[in-house]
């Protein structure tokens, strides 16, 4: 029998919208799936190491993606967007897909439509438009002088008309194309497909009123393909260990200060730079650090995990049953923390309301207070009932034998 064929296109406008592609893709037999992946070429070292074929595929810089979040304005225009319709379009005359999977390609909206193959959209449950949602302020610059209590009131009352604006580029495109409106709602932008699949657990991010087609995964756990640095079996015994990375969409420049805040603390920690460049010239003693770990393992062997508050990093802690801070900022980065801090598995520190003392406390409390491991560890069995992979193969089978 034929295999499927199954492409992949990640978004390369943070490691994450790659991760989760690259995870799902290698859980499935290649005996039974044919399987391309297409991503910016800026990951050339993920890629190289994959045991499928993978194509170039332009993605905006990160630099722009992550100005346009901290301005809140729209990612995408709408010249940019029918380049990728295009490139979406190539890949997959090319190949003839039996189904593409995307993470956060927003133009498979339409590319994957107008050759009618069926599309599967990776999100996180808390953009649906089906979630319980309330929408914390984003550390936008206007709050620098209006204040968290005022420029909260402020965005709730800008939030549809700025979300609706975030929607026009797509719209636009989608009418260039034959295709109706998406309408005003930016969560149904970013979760429009015949199978919209969430790397999240309904008790931790519920949704109401679900139809089919919307589904969730669980989450997609993923580490980057690095051998661990010459410290990683040597680290000091008898200290709690905290993982800290920022990720590719954290606050970077806050990293030294970080580091300084946490000195002189009895712990150990494993610092990943996630590739970047640092201006430290000198690290402190408790501090071990390399441009990539093995997060879901350093996770594990970790007490407590700092990071952007990031779905991925903050899955790989809460499946270890590790507490964790989220240092956040742009909106989908406080949402997911939104629903940890509920869960009371971890505790937000705002990019725009930072300081040493306010971190220190925290790392402080969750260090010692039983309660976020305790609510950590519930977390882990929720994410338990989720296995991501044979989920995800499930789905693909289903799919397959309906069609």
């Amino acid at each position: 029998m034929a295999r499927t064929r199954v492409l992949f296109l990640a978004e390369a406008v943070t490691l994450a919208h790659l991760a989760r592609p690259v995870e799902l893709a290698s859980g499935l037999s290649s005996a039974e799936y044919e399987i391309t992946l297409a991503c910016d070429s800026r990951y050339r070292s993920i890629l190289e190491r994959l045991p499928f074929k993978t194509l170039p595929l332009h993605s905006l810089s990160s630099e722009r993606f992550l100005a346009a979040l901290t301005r809140g304005r729209p990612v995408y225009d709408s010249e940019t967007l029918e380049r990728y319709v295009s490139d979406d379009l190539d890949l997959i005359d090319a190949f003839k897909p039996d189904l593409v999977v995307g993470d956060f390609r927003l133009s498979l909206s339409i590319s994957a439509r107008l050759r009618q193959v069926p599309y599967l959209a990776i999100s996180n449950a808390y953009w649906s438009p089906y979630a319980r949602q309330t929408w914390p302020v984003p550390a936008l610059p206007y709050l620098r002088w209006a204040g968290t209590t005022l420029g909260s009131a402020l965005f709730r009352l800008a939030r549809p008309i700025a979300f609706a604006l975030h929607t026009r580029p797509l719209n636009r495109v989608r009418r260039r194309h034959g295709l109706p409106s998406l309408g005003n709602d930016l969560r149904r932008v970013y979760t429009d497909a015949d199978y919209t699949l969430y790397a999240d657990v309904p008790e931790l991010t519920p949704t109401r009123d679900l139809p089919a087609h919307h589904r969730y995964l669980g989450p997609i756990l993923w580490s980057p393909p690095a051998a661990p640095p010459i410290w990683w079996d040597a680290l000091p015994e008898g200290l709690p260990q905290i993982y800290l990375t920022l990720g590719s969409s954290g606050a970077r420049e806050l990293l030294p200060t970080i580091l300084n805040a946490l000195a002189n603390l009895p712990v150990a920690i494993m610092v990943a730079t996630a590739g970047h460049a640092t201006s430290l010239s000198h690290w402190p003693n408790n501090t071990f650090h390399a441009d990539y770990l093995p997060g879901c393992e350093a996770a594990a062997r970790s007490s407590l995990v700092i990071c952007n508050g990031g779905s991925p990093t903050t899955q790989q802690a809460l499946a270890a049953g590790v507490p964790v801070i989220g240092i956040a900022g742009n909106l989908d980065q406080l949402l997911n923390m939104q629903a940890i801090t509920a869960a009371g598995a971890g505790a937000l520190l705002r990019v725009d309301g930072f300081s040493q003392p306010r971190l220190l406390r925290l790392v402080q409390t969750l260090l010692n207070e039983p309660r976020y491991k305790q609510s950590a560890r519930q977390v882990s069995g929720w994410f338990a009932h989720y296995p991501a992979r044979p989920r995800f193969a499930q789905l693909l089978e289903e799919i397959q034998s309906s069609g």
